[in-house]
């Protein structure tokens, strides 16, 4: 590759002189290449431990200038690569630098061109800057050294040492988006590793004496260990970061779509050479994910800003230190050594920011005042103009969206044309697609009329008769408003320690919905999209689905004690919420536990209120918590279990044995304890969980767990301590709740009669926050990001077991281990596909869908499929394998949906490996009746037809005598295109001339076939056809029977050949020469039309004919319809069985050990392509 010139010395003890010129001189490094002795070992040692930039690559090309000084110009990985930049010049520039007078205006033009040369190549490039030539030849390293292509983008790279054994090999990690690879090169020993991200199970950070402070990668088969950083925590917390997504695209969630985006933002946007447009952006996009789970913002809030200072808490007249973040539409603050106090302010709210007036007690502080009239202060802003001119942007676009939403557009006095450059550079979208937003506007006839808090219907006799728990819950509701005398009320207002106590203590049930919705994040939701709900609700209406009829089934069940859901009231709200949001997300759509969280939410909040709660719920609080495999509730099962074995280690070690802990806590975390607590006290956990997170669910289990411990000890299998633990929680009370009791109805039929001692949620809540206080969101999410790895690892393992098992019981022709093999090779490639696939591709990997069926968990498009046919295909490699496994993708893609899934290769595959003569030859029959890469509109709707016929074949699972009827005849065109096939088939057999003739003798005879079911008819087409000598009178016998049938001709061609024994050479040579003229082109994917098919034919036989030896008899030239002739597959297979050389070689089992480990071998080194150093060389 170019290098930006620099001057070097001559080093003739190092570099060896390979091409020299007038100007140039092409130069290999000691150590490379032929003639390695102990000093070339010697400086590829050094090279690799010091990696000395362009001095350590093996070719260099170097511009010999004046006064005995050298400028390095190219570098080269091989011989070749340097030759291609060495011809450049020579071609190029030599007779360009002869014009030059003075060497030094030759020099000063190399430099220069050079430095052209490479900035068109940065154009595209991430690295620009002082460092961006070091980074931009670590990239093409890394291109070379690991076969990867230019789609692999290269994050960053760091020296360390990989101890393999008890000797560390000192090399460099190379850090791309999907995967992490080590090179080493010492002593003349090389050692790579290519580690895919997707692979790994366990990535901790370490410190042992055997092994420095270092990283353990571990993965199926092994572990590996990288010490000697130079920053360690940078290098793991990156490495945290790229396997952590790698788990997400495994999930099939939005992050698969980041690498396109990385990319995007990367090559506009570069600030340096290191790879910052790709690692910086990695790296913000985790600090906004933390930032918006820890203040439960909406997803598209990517933080912009950080800083340092203090808020200023007017009540109690006091600063909290603390750190200040800024995003598109929010203002936030946490304390640093707690979390709380902490503070939301939605820009939207905004009524002012200014700097604060200058005191002791507010030094360098900006105020922001907002409509509820409330001041907040923050001092001790090291950068606070800055600062504040972009909270004044982000205010004014904020304002602009809210009053976009609200009404037309009412800007401020002088901010028009402000605003206007706001609006063109609007920031990124919601998650809601404001397109859709559009497309769900809503008339002016409402679908539904909306429903209050079911709370206010059905419980009001709560309200009703005074007693003390209603004097309670009046002394309750007057600390919530003192508390928002003093810190406010609405969106913006403090989160502290005194609002902690009070949420501890219960929520009054006519706050509850208000608060939920704050504390949730709801509120922001509602306020950004303020009819969304009421358009999904028409959308959906009279839709039913899949979805729909699950939903309707569930409905019964949710919280069928509480008088709410036993009215048509309540159930016909909980459809419309239910049905909403499955339109509002498809991707989850309706799972198992929703229906009762859901439930509970609508006796607190009114129906477009629950609706948002439950977005929040399902999308931030708890992702990936509510689908068909449950992974956020099963990740935070094993970080359970971690907790539970760190603070309870006796416990722990006796639940484990039992199997317990898995079983119980799973349906805990599922439904928020609503499905063991009753009902008034597990509304006092959701007020816990609504202000806290899951931090709160995680502590109030330890806390029921410790509360047990002694009891659990002494049971002796896991349904003695789920009894045990069930009735402990059916008598979790709260006496201070006006609520109706609705214990659950598995409470009260077991009930033994016993009194058993009560235990009040409030106290149960106090003793979690006091023994647990240290589980807190910061602790829960990094524990969260290492089982992530486990479990989805498991979880894959489990697809794979589920799949083999699945497609095992069809009867397959594979073994278990051969099916475990061909799904690893398929999960490879749809891995490719994902990582470096176009973006329509992409686009179709975007409706990968973990809900639906193991089979159909991975699916592939034509391309990949196409790669991975022709690595399993049963028959040697060669021009028809690319034309072959296309057809075989519409044979394999049988739902139309342009995918093909495992089962569907396998059934293929099944087929050609191990299928019965009859099997094999009527697959590939059938494949030659599939029109490829067809255009138009005609041949489409055969295709299509077609994959009807073969679908309901396969479905059915006929006999095959019934089959071979079922099939469609074959027309002139595609038995064309088959003898081609089957032609190219037999070009590496060690009896080649055998099956060419054999195929010849075939192909004569079932063309003669073809022509004897014709009916002569009136065409413009002509078509003369020389057969042979011996089929000659039967198929003049043939024409002038045309009554009779398909198979009568198909017998009589059969007893013809026989009689004729081996035709001619001649006769042989006829049809050899028709199918082997066209089989040395390439072979066409199209369908011949039948004129062209015809006149092709017609020539051959005028410039071949067997008639000029005198050895057949020619028939005259006839007038036929080519339309008519046609061949079916019983005349197929008969016509190919007189033939023994055919069947033996159609008959030959298939290595399939050997093909999976050749394909596997292939993988290994297959990429998607070299990088192209021509393609640069033409700038």
């Amino acid at each position: 590759m170019w290098i930006k010139p620099e001057e070097v010395a001559p080093g003739t003890a190092l570099w060896v002189t390979e091409d020299t010129n007038e100007f140039f001189r092409l130069q290999r490094r000691r150590g490379y290449g032929e003639g390695k002795g102990l000093a070339g070992l010697l400086v590829g040692t050094l090279d690799a431990v010091l990696d000395s930039g362009a001095r350590s690559s093996p070719y260099r090309i170097v511009h010999e200038a004046w006064m005995q000084s050298y400028w390095a110009i190219a570098t080269g990985g091989t011989r070749e690569e340097i030759a291609v930049h060495w011809t450049w010049l020579e071609q190029n520039l030599l007779h360009t630098l002869s014009i030059f007078e003075s060497s030094e205006d030759q020099t000063e033009f190399i430099t220069g061109k050079i430095k052209g040369i490479i900035a068109e190549e940065q154009h595209g490039m991430k690295g620009e800057g002082s460092s961006g030539e070091q980074f931009r030849e670590a990239t093409m390293r890394f291109c070379h050294l690991f076969a990867m292509p230019q789609a692999e983008h290269l994050v960053t790279f760091v020296s360390c040492s990989y101890w393999k054994g008890r000797v560390p090999r000192h090399g460099w990690l190379y850090l791309s988006l999907n995967h992490a690879c080590f090179h080493s090169f010492l002593l003349g020993k090389e050692v790579k590793l290519i580690l895919p991200w997707v692979e790994v199970r366990c990535l901790e950070k370490k410190a042992t004496v055997l092994f420095p402070e270092g990283v353990e990668v571990s993965t199926r088969g092994s572990d590996y260990h990288f010490s000697m950083f130079l920053n360690v925590g940078d290098s793991y917390g990156l490495m945290e970061l790229l396997a952590d997504r790698a788990a997400r695209q495994l999930l099939g969630t939005d992050s698969i779509m980041e690498p396109r985006k990385f990319c995007e933002v990367s090559t506009s946007s570069s600030p340096s050479g290191d790879g910052f447009g790709l690692k910086g952006e990695l790296e913000a996009l985790g600090r906004s994910y933390h930032y918006q789970l820890r203040f439960s913002l909406p997803r598209c809030e990517n933080m912009q800003m950080e800083a340092e200072c203090s808020l200023w808490l007017t009540v109690e007249k006091k600063h909290v230190q603390g750190q200040l973040y800024t995003s598109q539409r929010y203002l936030c603050f946490a304390a640093s050594e707690d979390s709380l106090p902490s503070l939301v302010i939605p820009l939207r709210e905004v009524a002012m920011i200014e700097v604060a007036s200058k005191s002791n007690v507010l030094p360098n502080a900006l105020a922001v005042s907002t409509r509820g009239h409330l001041s907040f202060f923050f001092a001790f802003l090291r950068d606070r103009d800055s600062l504040l001119q972009h909270l004044i942007q982000a205010h004014m676009t904020a304002f602009v969206e809210a009053n976009a939403v609200k009404s037309p557009l009412q800007l401020p006095q002088g901010s028009g044309s402000a605003a206007c450059e706001i609006i063109n550079k609007s920031v990124d979208s919601c998650d809601l697609d404001t397109t859709k937003m559009s497309d769900l506007a809503v008339t002016d006839d409402p679908v539904y009329k909306s429903t209050p808090a079911l709370l206010n219907i059905f419980c009001r006799q709560g309200f009703e008769e005074p007693n003390s728990k209603l004097a309670k819950e009046v002394a309750k509701e007057e600390m919530w408003k003192i508390h928002f005398a003093k810190y406010g009320r609405g969106p913006c207002v403090y989160r502290i320690h005194s609002m902690r106590h009070l949420v501890q203590l219960g929520i009054p049930v006519r706050l509850r919905g208000e608060l939920w919705l704050l504390f949730s994040g709801a509120t922001h939701d509602l306020a950004k999209h303020p009819h969304h709900y009421e358009g999904l609700l028409e959308h959906s209406q009279g839709l039913a689905s899949l979805v729909t009829e699950e939903i309707e089934r569930d409905l019964h069940r949710s919280l069928p004690e509480h008088p709410a859901f036993q009215s048509e009231l309540g159930i016909a709200a909980l459809r419309r919420v239910l049905t909403a949001y499955a339109f509002h997300n498809p991707r989850i759509g309706y799972c198992q536990a929703m229906n009762i969280v859901t439930s509970a939410l609508l006796i607190f909040a009114d129906e477009e209120g629950a609706f948002w709660l439950l977005v929040a719920l399902c999308e931030r609080l708890l992702p990936d918590y509510y689908s068909n495999r449950v992974v956020g509730a099963l990740i935070d099962q094993a970080v359970f279990e971690d907790l539970l074995r760190e603070h309870l280690p006796t416990l722990h070690c006796h639940l484990k044995d039992l199997g317990f802990i898995a079983t119980t806590s799973l349906s805990w975390f599922l439904t928020l304890f609503l499905s063991v607590l009753p009902f008034e006290s597990a509304t006092a956990v959701l007020d816990c969980f609504f202000f806290d997170g899951v931090a709160a669910i995680f502590r109030l289990a330890l806390a029921v767990l410790h509360a047990n411990a002694s009891n659990l000890l002494m049971c002796h299998d896991d349904g003695e301590a789920m009894q045990l633990l069930s009735r402990y929680l059916d008598n979790v009370t709260n006496k201070d709740s006006i609520l109706p009791s609705v214990p659950h109805l598995h409470a009260i039929l077991s009930a033994d009669g016993k009194n058993q001692p009560t235990v009040d949620v409030h106290e149960l809540i106090r003793a979690a926050e006091q023994k647990f206080s240290g589980v807190t969101f910061d602790i829960i999410e990094q524990m969260r990001r290492k089982k992530r790895l486990e479990v989805v690892q498991s979880l894959e393992d489990t697809t794979k077991r589920n799949v083999v098992r699945t497609i095992s019981a069809d009867h397959t022709n594979f073994s278990t281990n051969e099916l475990e093999d061909l799904f690893h090779l398929f999960k490879v490639e749809y891995l490719h596909n994902m990582y470096w696939s176009s973006d329509q591709e992409m686009h179709s990997l975007c409706s990968h869908n973990q809900n639906l069926a193991y089979t159909m968990q991975y699916r592939l498009g034509r391309t990949h499929f196409q790669r991975l046919f022709q690595r399993l295909s049963p028959w040697p490699d060669g021009p028809h394998t690319v034309c072959l496994a296309d057809r075989t993708f519409h044979i394999a893609n049988r739902d139309g949906s342009g995918l093909v899934s495992f089962r569907d290769l396998v059934a293929v595959l099944g087929i050609l490996y191990r299928g019965d003569l009859t099997e094999r030859l009527r697959m590939i029959y059938k494949l030659h009746l599939v029109p490829t890469n067809m255009k138009a509109k005609v041949e489409m709707e055969t295709c299509l037809d077609y994959r009807a016929i073969l679908k309901k074949w396969e479905q059915e699972k006929l006999d095959k005598e019934r089959e071979l009827k079922d099939l469609p005849k074959m027309n002139q065109a595609q038995f064309i295109q088959l003898c081609k096939t089957l032609y190219n088939l037999f070009g590496q057999d060690e009896n080649e001339q055998e099956l060419y003739r054999a195929i010849a003798v075939v192909a004569n005879l079932l063309l003669s076939i073809g022509e004897a079911g014709q009916k002569p008819l009136q065409s413009n087409t002509s078509f003369l056809w020389t057969p042979c000598e011996g089929a000659s009178l039967d198929v003049a016998h043939s024409f002038s029977n045309e009554s009779k049938s398909t198979e009568g001709s198909c017998f009589q061609a059969k007893e013809s050949g026989a009689k004729s024994g081996q035709a001619s050479s001649n006769d042989a040579a006829t049809t050899f020469l028709l199918f082997s003229s066209s089989a040395a082109q390439p072979p066409e994917c199209g369908i011949l039309s039948d004129g062209a098919a015809g006149v092709e034919a017609a020539n051959v036989d005028e410039s071949h004919s067997p008639s000029e030896n005198g050895s057949a008899q020619q028939i005259t030239r006839r007038t036929l319809n080519q339309d008519g002739w046609t061949i079916t597959c019983e005349q197929f297979l008969a016509s190919l069985l007189t033939e023994p050389t055919l069947v033996t070689f159609f008959e030959q089992p298939v290595d399939v050990a050997a093909k999976i480990c050749n394909a596997q071998a292939s993988v290994l080194t297959h990429r998607l392509g070299p990088v192209d150093f021509c393609k640069l060389m033409n700038h």
